[in-house]
């Protein structure tokens, strides 16, 4: 007969170690590989969003500066102003502001002509402009409540981003201001204004700024 031969109890343990030193080695390597990734890719998206929001603005330039061009007819706001790329109609904020310096920056997608002064932005308003504004723009879903979606529902969801408008009680005050959380990594259901622990952009339409924040532990 044949004698079978096989791995001794000091050979596997030598195996076991070695494979040990290898996972403390390599793990975190990977983890901070997949940070690095996440926070590349927030970068990327805002700053395809910050390009396009200058766009925005420029063609608002280029027809003259309009106020108030919008639909009147019955369900929508005297105040509507918009600005036409490609054939498709953005809302932006044709007013003035008390310096007298005009906006211009966009507020939401034409076919929601209720208002497009900054005051006038909701939850879904910041949904509509990062859709309205980027072509083939990533996956989101919108905050409709205090409560909802909850954050299985958003992880659920597969987006990418959740978007929600901030909140006047933040300091200094978020309202009127559109925040896109990244959905990767996120433990709990962002507070509107929030950014501690969170990736993400915001994006104020009274300025056009764009802002990335990466404060994920």
């Amino acid at each position: 007969m044949r004698r079978q031969s096989g791995f001794t109890i000091i050979e596997i343990i030598i195996v076991v170690i070695i494979l040990g030193l290898l996972a403390a080695t390599a793990l975190p390597r990977f983890l901070d590989v997949t940070e690095q990734a996440e926070q590349a890719s927030i970068d990327g998206i805002a700053g395809g969003f910050a390009s396009a929001v200058g766009l925005v603005r420029g063609q608002w330039e280029v027809e003259g500066r309009p106020s108030a061009n919008g639909s009147t007819g019955a369900g929508n706001d005297t105040d509507t102003t918009s600005v036409s790329i490609d054939n498709v109609r953005i809302l932006v904020d044709g007013t003035s502001t008390a310096a007298g310096i005009s906006r211009g920056y966009p507020t939401g997608a034409a076919d929601d002509d209720n208002g497009s002064e900054i005051t006038d932005i909701t939850n879904a308003r910041c949904q509509e402009i990062l859709n309205v504004i980027l072509q083939n723009g990533p996956a989101s879903v919108v905050a409709t409540s205090a409560t909802a979606p909850t954050l299985q529902a958003i992880r659920d969801s597969a987006a990418t981003l959740f978007v929600q408008e901030g909140v006047a009680t933040t300091t200094p005050s978020s309202a009127n201001v559109c925040f896109y959380y990244q959905v990767a990594g996120i433990n709990a259901r962002p507070a509107p204004g929030d950014e501690a622990n969170l990736n993400g952009f915001k994006y104020n339409p009274a300025t056009g700024s764009v802002v990335v924040f990466k404060n994920k532990a």
